[in-house]
């Protein structure tokens, strides 16, 4: 066994960790702004806290970009799962407490590329800027690769061991231009998210047996994780799991959620399964949330082109259309579609079902030269003419 193999394997037996299963999750919907701002300081950071205060799983992309001052980001710290990307950028604050965030699943990734992208956080003057990263239970990338460039100040972050994090061997990991390496405790060998003790990274992968497909918690071929664990295990089960690769039905990851048809093998018929559960996100449901529709085994936020949305025994699902099928839209209202103006109005062409609110505001109608958004033509608003319903 060399050196490094000994190391990694002292870090992974120093580090232990207690398995955080809820039947319960706060889900929260993420974002897809990229770089761009919305407002002000104090605009651009409540529009965060109100996003994600509380939230345990964000369905799609965490977006931190551009906010300048030391605001209390303690709000992010129950943060378990992200199912896009993690974007943090142009930011001037020290530490982002991300502390209980075990996996990032890649569904979206920033530039096509990148799970993780980290890059600009301090300020041109001045000594403020990002110090750590405080990703310190961070234990799988199952998606893409992670981006670290550019950050003057910090110390801890880019000398993490990220082959271990990251599933795909091949995934892209550009890491460069960033500030003097910090010194780890004395427990924790050359790999850590800080100074303390606390701070060690979590080795689950490359000190597995080679009898091991995935994660492990311990060096033994007897100590390999699940095939369906994401994120490392306290056992060899599948409800040992940290985190699950594909879905979570109940505690126990599992590779897909109870079907909502079941083969008779007596009667030769597709019965229907009374155990049915619903696909939302990386989660099995019952019963899909409110605003969301059943597309055969699972929860969607609209029907597709060619199916309608009905009700069905008190359950809304989609239907395959016979001729003209109706067409659900995204009203107003979100970060990236705060009205209806001249750069949106073609996208409620032959809508007759507004999911959400309509908002007709003084810079829609008038254009935003902020935004570069024209005027709008008012012969246009006869779009609206087949709306038959607003949610």
């Amino acid at each position: 066994m060399d050196q490094l193999q000994i190391l990694l394997t002292c870090v992974f037996l120093s580090v232990r960790i207690q398995p955080a299963w809820s039947q319960t999750h706060e889900v929260c919907s993420g974002t897809q702004n990229g770089l761009s701002s919305t407002g002000s300081q104090e605009n651009q950071y409540n529009l965060v806290r109100d996003r994600y205060d509380g939230c345990e799983i964000i369905m799609g992309n965490l977006e931190i970009t551009q906010i300048e001052s030391n605001w209390d980001f303690s709000f992010l710290k129950t943060i378990r799962e992200v199912t896009g990307y993690v974007l943090i950028a142009m930011n001037h604050f020290r530490e982002i407490p991300l502390g209980q965030l075990r996996v990032i699943r890649g569904n979206s990734l920033y530039e096509r590329r990148f799970a993780l992208s980290v890059f600009f956080n301090y300020p041109k003057d001045g000594s403020n800027g990002l110090r750590q990263l405080g990703l310190s239970n961070l234990t799988e990338i199952l998606e893409g690769g992670v981006q670290i460039i550019n950050n003057l100040y910090l110390s801890y972050g880019p000398w993490i061991f990220w082959q271990d994090i990251v599933r795909d061997n091949s995934a892209p990991i550009d890491i460069q231009h960033n500030g003097k390496r910090g010194p780890c405790h004395k427990s924790c060998g050359d790999y850590c998210w800080g100074l303390n003790k606390d701070n060690c990274q979590i080795l689950t992968k490359m000190v597995c047996a080679p009898q091991c497909n995935g994660r492990c918690f311990g060096t033994s071929p007897r100590d390999c994780c699940h095939i369906e664990c994401a994120a490392g295990c306290k056992g060899p089960l599948d409800v040992d799991c940290f985190a699950c690769r594909h879905f979570n039905d109940s505690g126990a990851c599992v590779p897909q959620c109870p079907k909502t048809l079941m083969y008779n093998k007596q009667t030769f018929q597709m019965e229907t399964n009374p155990n049915a559960k619903y696909q939302y996100g990386s989660i099995c449901v019952s019963q899909c949330p409110t605003h969301f529709v059943v597309d055969g085994s699972s929860c969607v936020s609209a029907c597709p082109l060619d199916k309608m949305e009905v009700e069905k025994e008190g359950q809304r699902q989609c239907e395959l259309c016979s001729g003209f099928c109706p067409k659900v839209c995204e009203g107003t209202g979100a970060e990236h579609r705060q009205t209806v103006d001249s750069s949106n109005i073609d996208s409620f062409i032959n809508c007759t079902k507004i999911q959400g609110s309509l908002h007709f505001l003084v810079t829609g109608i008038l254009g935003d030269d902020y935004n570069n958004i024209s005027s709008l033509d008012a012969k246009k608003l006869e779009v609206f003419k087949t709306v038959r319903e607003i949610t």
